[in-house]
């Protein structure tokens, strides 16, 4: 159709009066030049041949009026903030209720329930435009259940149900570091209790303070637990990675048969030491390892351990995983604590104020549980811990002696770490789009 159209064009000319046939080859070249200085403007690399403008135009928006008239109640569905009390949240939901107020403040099980309320729980309800509540559902903190008030023709009564538990949802995540951890993790909308999770996880190969740059990046892999669909907080770190200055850190949280939870590389190498240096988070050295002059008897005497200066009832940490082969009181060391370890390894806790409650001869712990509390029985001058590391029953010096690492995983174990964690590894993969190969 448009050959013919040009045919058509280039024969018109012969049959026109000569004056009129001047005009319309004019008008015919002119048409085409302008065809040709349009295909050139157009050219991707060129700049437009006039200047750009924004235009900002404003639209009027109808207004929406929610009318009261047909008398529908409103729906509300909210979390339990901190400090929250029952006034608290009827303000907050547009309950204007003094009998529903009453009725909770005054029903056994309702005030059971009030003093149970935990902040980032779900509470959902149906109230009248008048403020006149309806329904009221909160959380109950044991069990998981709800207890619920209604409004029928008789007036208010309450229900409690067994709800299921909190639901489990795995979720991830991934971002780049441009000025701080937790900027970039709240840019991603990642819970700062994962973000702090993660920097302890990693903060034995990464100083958080001094290491990070623009650029690093991150990915993870936690749980969120959810309350009737509203998410009540984070659970677990399942696993992360995190690359630092080009170097590739990766961590998986493995079960063991023993129930017991680790967070090992992805080559299953276990980031816990085997012991830790000290058994006090905040602490310092008041007398060390060897010969000193007896504070009390004063003479010399070889001082078979170290001891840390804390205030009366701070906490006191299992170095390592073990067993408990004595709790009670020994002479000079007053209320001590022993544990024996693997590979003929034991560790003494002495001076104790107090032990852990429930703590028995024969008890296994875990490295970092608390197992007493930092007193001053014994032969002691104030509030210390005595803390030794003995080899064969033989005292070493904590601060110097070389401590063994964590054991490896066995070949059996081995195989349980792939099944567990090759999900997870592939999830990290995901975010980053890279290729997962399992440990043989």
């Amino acid at each position: 159709m448009q050959a013919r159209r040009n045919k058509i064009l280039a024969d018109l000319p012969a049959h026109l009066p000569s004056a009129r046939r001047t005009w319309i080859l004019a008008s015919l070249f002119g048409v085409s030049l302008f065809g040709v200085m349009a295909a050139t403007a157009t050219s991707p690399d060129a700049p437009p041949p006039f200047p750009l403008e924004t235009v900002v135009e404003r639209l009027d928006v109808a207004a929406q009026q929610t009318s009261a008239a047909d008398g529908l109640p409103f729906v509300y569905d909210e979390r339990v903030q901190p400090g929250d009390t029952i006034q608290s949240i009827f303000r907050r939901l547009n309950i204007a209720d003094q009998e529903a107020l009453s009725f909770l403040l005054n029903d056994a099980q309702g005030k059971t329930v009030l003093r149970q309320l935990r902040s980032g729980r779900s509470v959902t309800a149906l109230v009248r435009p008048d403020g006149q509540l309806l329904t009221l559902s909160l959380p109950v903190a044991q069990g998981g259940g709800r207890f619920t008030i209604e409004r029928d023709e008789n007036g208010i009564r309450a229900r409690e149900s067994s709800a299921a538990a909190l639901s489990t949802v795995v979720e991830m995540r991934s971002g780049v570091i441009q000025h701080s951890l937790f900027g970039a993790t709240d840019a991603v909308g990642l819970p700062d209790s994962v973000a702090t999770k993660m920097a302890e996880i990693f903060g034995t190969e990464i100083n958080f303070h001094t290491d990070l740059r623009r650029g690093d990046s991150f990915s993870v892999v936690y749980e969120t637990l959810y309350d009737e669909g509203s998410p009540v907080r984070a659970g677990k770190v399942l696993a992360a990675e995190f690359v630092n200055q080009g170097k590739r850190h990766v961590v998986v949280l493995f079960r063991g048969e023993d129930g017991r939870e680790q967070y090992y590389t992805a080559d299953g190498r276990s980031l816990r030491q085997a012991f830790l240096r000290s058994p006090l988070e905040f602490s310092r050295v008041t007398s060390g390892f060897g010969r000193r002059l007896h504070p009390i008897h004063r003479n010399w005497r070889t001082h078979a351990g170290v001891d840390f200066a804390a205030p009366t009832g701070t906490p006191i940490k299992a170095t390592s995983d073990g067993t408990v082969s004595f709790v009670g009181t020994q002479r000079g060391y007053g209320n001590i604590v022993i544990l024996q370890h693997r590979d003929r390894y034991s560790t003494a806790y002495a001076h104790m104020n107090g032990f852990a409650r429930g703590l028995r001869k024969g008890d296994r712990v875990s490295q970092g549980d608390v197992i007493g509390y930092v007193g001053m029985t014994g032969w002691a001058t104030g509030p210390h811990l005595h803390y030794e590391i003995r080899i064969n029953n033989v005292a070493h010096d904590p601060m110097r002696i070389a401590l063994p690492t964590a054991q490896p995983l066995g070949k059996g174990e081995l195989a349980r770490f792939n099944a567990q964690t090759t999900p997870l590894l592939e999830r990290i993969a995901l975010l980053n789009r890279t290729t997962v190969a399992a440990l043989r």
